[in-house]
């Protein structure tokens, strides 16, 4: 489970599962893209080095022949 660096605030996000985590302040965030967040108690948008994504198959972006 890799750690996720919030842009916006400076705070690690901890993913709990597959599109939710908590970051260092203890606030809910939920995945809305690559590298993209919502804030889910102030509803703001946050970018972030990504989010790991375990079905490459279905993502679009993912360059490797993997």
């Amino acid at each position: 489970m890799a750690n996720i660096f919030d842009f916006n605030d400076g705070d690690f996000i901890f993913s709990t599962s597959g599109n939710l985590g908590i970051d260092t302040n203890g606030d809910m965030n939920m995945r809305m893209g690559d590298h993209m967040s919502m804030d889910l108690n102030t509803g703001e948008l946050h970018l972030n080095s990504g989010w790991r994504d375990d079905n490459n198959r279905n993502n679009r972006f993912d360059d490797d022949d993997d």
